[in-house]
């Protein structure tokens, strides 16, 4: 089965889990080592941010 590629940067997962506040726990123990929770709210800020930009590239007319 082949791997699928990911579609966040590094950098910006990075910045995500200092955000969210298990930057920690991702330098520690690896990605791994983060809570289901947290992978979930990483994931929620990520569309909410992508949501955000969209929105200012297309303004409601």
């Amino acid at each position: 089965m082949a791997r699928r590629r990911g579609v966040m940067s590094d950098k910006f997962k990075y910045e995500l889990a200092k955000d969210l506040g298990f930057y920690e726990t991702v330098q520690r123990e690896g990605w791994g080592g983060i809570t289901t929770r947290d992978a979930g709210n990483m994931v929620k800020r990520a569309i909410q941010l992508a949501e955000e930009a969209l929105a200012k590239q297309n303004p409601a007319k």
